[in-house]
């Protein structure tokens, strides 16, 4: 009874959080122009397999493209789309001016409420399941459909997308030279309800071995492993920044290298620390973004290096996160096409996404008044924020 009660204390104070985040999401929200909508780039691709997961697929391949181009694979984050990520992350200009490719896989509503992957469903996170299951198939249509080097797969996401991301670089290994995980989680610290609500507000702390084997244990894989880009704001409240410090532990330890760093830089204004294999290599990245709060860094502008339209959980930071990953993963060292403004309809489009305000969180979940029934509690909670079908 006693754990009863803390529990119950416990997501109680997680409703309380909740209802004051909500109150500045809905100030936020009144700024947006319901009517108005995003030119997508963006082509949906239809039969692309068995679709385990029930999930959208769409594709942007630009006119001009490299030879033997690489893939992006890009996963929003929870109350957001494909179209409007891409908008705002700017994802699809990078890849029109170095010549890639970028698949954006879409959750549905009838999958989970607030459109989160459900990164923390077991069924939906373990090798030939669900959800990884659906967004492996679309890899292999992109490859099929564009020639795609299956040397120079990628995948990248925010917040429920990051989570997926670590899910699908554990799941499937063999699959991605690289990922970049933005404000989420490490492959496994949620595998039950209970275990999500820790995770996100709290952080889950394991030694490094142990969340490696996580990762080990995920497939039948035992390397090369992918390269790993980590990004995190200081100011997160809805998943704490402890996640990125158990990510750079799991990574790490599955690349057989020490928790500190080889070196330490700043970039853009913004530390940023590097892990170096043997061979020379960096094969690990972190940047944590002073005083950001949940969501993907960008720096809107022209520049090279900006990229990105600021809207809900899409925060200008003065540095573009799509362009210094992609960076990291070796696609900017050749442009095939000069790179053009966004249209005017596009440049001034507001997602038609009801998301929520800057700053306040996308999968936080709602903890009901006490009740004596705690397992009535978690559920009710998970269904109404969207963790739970």
């Amino acid at each position: 009874m006693q754990r009863l009660g803390s529990m119950i204390r416990q997501l109680a104070r997680y409703r309380h959080q909740w209802d004051g985040l909500m109150k500045a999401a809905a100030t936020s929200a009144a700024s947006l122009e319901p009517s108005s909508g995003v030119l997508s780039r963006l082509t949906e691709v239809q039969n692309f397999g068995t679709n385990p997961g029930n999930l959208r697929m769409f594709t942007y391949a630009p006119p001009e493209l490299a030879p033997s181009p690489a893939l992006v694979v890009v996963l929003h984050g929870c109350t957001q789309n494909a179209a409007g990520y891409d908008h705002g992350s700017g994802w699809s200009v990078l890849a029109e001016h170095y010549g890639f490719v970028v698949l954006l896989p879409e959750q549905q509503e009838a999958n989970n409420p607030k459109r989160c992957f459900n990164w923390f469903q077991p069924g939906d996170t373990e090798r030939e399941q669900g959800e990884v299951a659906s967004i492996r198939q679309m890899v292999e249509r992109a490859v099929h459909d564009h020639g795609v080097d299956r040397d120079r797969i990628f995948v990248t996401g925010l917040s429920a997308g990051g989570a997926m991301t670590a899910a699908m670089l554990a799941t499937y290994p063999e699959v991605f030279a690289g990922g970049a995980i933005i404000a989420g989680l490490p492959y496994r610290c949620a595998a039950s309800v209970p275990e999500a609500f820790e995770c996100m507000f709290q952080g889950q702390t394991r030694p490094a071995e142990e969340w490696g084997d996580l990762v080990r244990h995920a497939s039948p894989h035992q390397g090369p492993w992918p390269k790993v880009s980590v990004w995190h704001g200081s100011a997160d409240a809805t998943v704490k920044p402890v996640n990125a410090d158990e990510i750079i532990k799991q990574w790490t330890d599955v690349h057989s290298l020490s928790v500190s760093p080889s070196r330490n830089e700043t970039v853009d204004g913004y530390p940023r620390r590097v892990w170096t294999n043997a061979a020379g290599e960096d094969v690990i990245e972190e940047y944590i973004i002073g005083g950001m709060a949940h969501g993907t860094p960008i720096a809107t502008g022209t520049a090279e290096n900006q990229y990105g339209v600021a809207g809900p959980f899409l925060l200008e930071a003065g540095i573009s996160s799509s362009y210094h990953i992609a960076k990291f993963w070796g696609l900017t060292t050749h442009a095939v096409a000069k790179r053009q403004p966004l249209p005017a309809q596009e440049s001034g489009a507001r997602q038609r996404t009801p998301e929520l305000a800057k700053g306040a969180p996308e999968h936080d979940k709602p903890a009901p008044s006490p009740v004596s029934d705690v397992t009535g509690v978690i559920t009710k909670a998970l269904k109404a924020a969207g963790l739970m079908r």
